[in-house]
């Protein structure tokens, strides 16, 4: 494989002694990178009929809640029922003012609970999931020690997934130039983190043990959809197959009739049989598909 420009095949930086924003990074996002926070427009975020009221994109972390969402209707929860509206990151929609007030780190997904006397908004992927799998009893063991593993392997996924996502999947995929040294350092720590899950995997069932809970809800999203080959055309130059556990567990997830559902709802990229712009119901899988209605993003 032909390697990449080596860092020093370009002029050297020399760092100012403050960092000003003048021009835009490159590369893609770049048009929605800014080094401040706050709303860009004014835009209320619309709200349907069910309590729970979740504003995403079918990215990795989006992922992660529309599955355990309907992880928990399969399960019969009706309660669990919700309106997921569609944020567009590349049209900036996480900068309008209702967002930034549902999360001001304007990041999706954000959820909104209207259970509550006033409704509360929950942001941080991690902590949505910990949110609902808490408040409905499910995926989240009581037992002390088995709380204290899935706990620790969901805040894992938070710590770890930067490495993956801005680190990894940014210089290899999205950067505007592909440098040898910061792929090189991404993908070791990447394959590094694959290490630990197979190493993890190899004598258990799923991550935190032989229960289904939502750490493998939250490093499936990422973890195992990269080695499904769903993230950044990386899976042969990381050599995923060589991660067997992995590869048994994340194609066992993916199997799961409510990760399936779960990967569809938000996604504005693929078959468009497999998007699902916004769910509002159960049976807007079976009629509100963009296959169905004749519409793109």
């Amino acid at each position: 494989m032909q390697k990449g420009r080596l860092m020093t095949d370009t002029p050297e930086y020399t760092p100012p002694k403050v960092w000003t924003w003048e021009t835009e990074s490159g590369g893609t996002f770049a048009s929605i990178n800014r080094p401040i926070a706050g709303p860009t427009h004014d835009k209320d975020l619309p709200v349907g009929k069910h309590p729970l009221q979740l504003y995403s994109l079918a990215t990795p972390n989006g992922v992660k809640v529309t599955v355990l969402l309907e992880e928990l209707l399969a399960l019969g929860i009706s309660d669990a029922e919700y309106d997921a509206w569609l944020i567009k990151i590349g049209d900036g929609d996480q900068f309008g003012s209702g967002f930034v007030d549902a999360n001001p780190n304007s990041k999706i997904p954000a959820l909104v609970d209207h259970s509550f006397e006033v409704p509360q908004r929950v942001f941080e992927s991690g902590a949505i999931l910990l949110h609902l799998a808490e408040r409905f009893g499910k995926f989240m063991p009581t037992e002390p020690a088995a709380r204290a593993e899935t706990l620790s392997w969901l805040f894992w996924q938070m710590g770890s997934a930067p490495y993956l996502g801005g680190g990894f999947g940014h210089f290899y995929a999205y950067a505007p130039e592909k440098f040898e040294y910061p792929i090189n350092r991404f993908a070791m720590e990447t394959k590094r983190q694959l290490d630990v899950l197979d190493r993890r995997l190899a004598d258990h069932e799923f991550i935190a043990g032989n229960e289904y809970t939502i750490a493998d809800i939250a490093i499936w999203s990422w973890y195992g959809q990269l080695v499904l080959g769903r993230l950044y055309s990386a899976a042969e130059f990381l050599d995923v197959e060589s991660y067997k556990n992995v590869m048994r567990w994340a194609r066992a997830i993916d199997a799961r009739p409510a990760v399936q559902r779960g990967r569809m709802v938000n996604r504005t990229f693929g078959e468009l049989e497999l998007q699902l712009h916004e769910r509002h119901d159960a049976s807007d899988f079976e009629t509100q598909t963009q296959d169905k209605i004749g519409e793109t993003a």
